[in-house]
């Protein structure tokens, strides 16, 4: 049986991998280290089809050790101890070199398995992980070895990829015409994962029409072998929590079209609970009394959304996104929220004052009996002075007012009423 195309086209050398220029350019710190000889314990950690497994591969081909690969999702413990066995005999003394992908499907004690060889050095590992090895790897592992973050690899970067792809199923189903839009609209639309984009050439290759022994591989036929598979994402990822974060400090950044770009890539995975919870908590922390009218807005546009589904629903969240975004800013209720419940958290606080209490008895002990509340709508303007806070922090300022214009005139109207009652 064939291998898959992917397979048949992995690059053999540091030089043929396209992309994680950071880390593999000339001159660059695993660039060098590769050259050295001297491989250390390492952790790869990125996205899938971005070169982990590749760049893995070559290192170990080329190592003066013997090799051993496993992969997290289906490696028992039997699996590892076989291998740390094997350090104890002929093959192993020149060091054995074990390449583990995916990682973090590992349970700890998997893991610990192999520390103590990892220290001693009886054991290299080269380990790749989609997840952040930071959750997922045991910290003793980590701490002996050195993680580095590979990226999504440019469209632009795939290209010649994609072409060498396509020249490499010529060769084994005949000629392919293919354009230079159908080579754009793969290497667009696959995310900077170079796997997927010749996963796509092998099937658009095999499934395109044959006339006259010519295959035609049109843009259409590659939309369609393509679709969606140009985002990365995966609602327990990182990529998860990057784009959600993205979404709200766009809308915070006053951005409405990084924050609509953001709001297409989770409605497009279908993550509307995330839109919808992402863009009300906006509103109130990064929005809140600049424009405090935005809140119940937000909130009918979220339940117009929820009751319409996908794809309606990207109309109202696009609306409420773009309000959200081009309104004044202010977190001032956020910061006194927070800094009150700092107090409450450290102890610090006190009796509720006793003009407030909820009781209209004294008693023997309390030498000077009543409540003593003053009802402010007996007074002008419907304000009186008393004290609200606890004794022990009746002087604690938690609210600021923001210098927008709402809560500035808020702070207007306040001062002259209070400096009447004075």
């Amino acid at each position: 049986m064939s291998a898959p195309l992917a397979d048949r086209l992995r690059p053999k050398t540091i030089d043929d991998m396209v992309g994680q220029q950071h880390l593999i350019g000339k001159d660059k710190m695993l660039y060098n280290i590769i050259k050295s000889g001297k491989i250390p314990n390492m952790i790869f950690y990125g996205p899938s089809g971005v070169g982990k497994t590749t760049l893995a591969s070559i290192i170990a081909n080329g190592a003066n050790m013997t090799l051993h690969k496993l992969n997290g999702t289906n490696c028992s413990t039997a699996d590892i101890k076989q291998i740390v066995e094997e350090t104890k005999t002929f093959s192993g003394i020149d060091g054995i070199l074990l390449y583990l992908d995916e990682i973090q499907y590992l349970n700890k004690k998997q893991q610990q398995s192999l520390l103590q060889y990892i220290e001693n050095g009886a054991i290299t590992l080269i380990a790749s992980t989609t997840e952040n090895p930071y959750f997922y790897v045991y910290s003793a592992i980590l701490s002996r070895s050195t993680v580095f973050e590979f990226k999504p690899v440019e469209a632009d970067d795939t290209i010649p990829v994609i072409k060498r792809a396509f020249a490499e199923m010529q060769k084994e189903i005949g000629e392919i015409k293919v354009d230079e839009e159908v080579v754009k609209t793969i290497a667009s639309r696959c995310g900077g994962d170079v796997r997927k984009a010749i996963n796509a050439v092998e099937l658009c290759a095999l499934s395109a029409s044959d006339t006259g022994g010519k295959r035609t591989v049109s843009k259409d036929l590659a939309e369609q072998l393509t679709q969606q598979s140009g985002m990365r994402y995966d609602r327990d990822g990182d990529e998860h929590y990057d784009i959600i974060s993205a979404y709200q400090k766009s809308m915070r950044g006053s951005d409405p079209n990084a924050a609509l770009h953001y709001l297409a890539r989770l409605l497009q995975a279908g993550d509307l609970p995330s839109a919808c919870r992402r863009l009300m908590v906006c509103a109130n922390e990064d929005v809140g009394l600049a424009n405090p009218q935005i809140i119940p807005i937000v909130k009918s546009a979220v339940d117009t959304a929820q009751a319409l589904g996908l794809p309606e629903a990207r109309i109202p969240l696009a609306n409420a996104v773009v309000l959200v975004s081009i309104s004044p800013k202010s977190n001032s209720a956020y910061n006194a929220i927070n800094s009150a419940l700092q107090d409450i958290s450290s102890g610090n606080s006190g009796p509720v004052p006793r003009q407030l209490q909820n009781k209209h008895f004294d008693s023997a002990e309390v030498e000077k009996k009543g409540q003593f509340y003053k009802y402010p709508h007996d007074y002008k303007n419907h304000y009186i002075y008393q004290q609200y806070l606890p004794d022990n922090i009746k002087d604690r300022e938690y609210y600021f007012y923001g210098k927008n214009k709402n809560e500035q005139a808020y702070k207007k109207y306040w001062d002259i009423i209070k400096n009447e009652t004075e």
